[in-house]
């Protein structure tokens, strides 16, 4: 959903029940300048990316740390 930013300030309370459902975007002059989105959607997307590795691994009990550091070690070799 894209809004001004005049009409979300003129209806926060409305938009901040909306945004668990959509992102919002809020303009000012026709250009984006934020994005509201809902904490639970925050996180790292590149570790949770890392998860859908998991399908061909054989220890599927592995932490995102886990993942993220063998696939450091895999590219980079040991960093220590």
């Amino acid at each position: 959903m894209i809004v001004n930013a005049t009409e979300f300030k003129t209806r926060a309370g409305k938009y901040l029940e909306i945004v668990d459902k959509e992102d919002i975007v809020i303009t000012r002059n026709g250009k984006e300048v934020a994005k509201l989105v809902p904490i639970k959607k925050q996180g790292s997307p590149n570790a949770d990316f890392l998860y859908g590795l998991l399908a061909e691994s054989k220890n599927k009990d592995m932490t995102k740390k886990q993942i993220r550091d063998e696939r450091i070690q895999e590219k980079y070799g040991d960093i220590d």
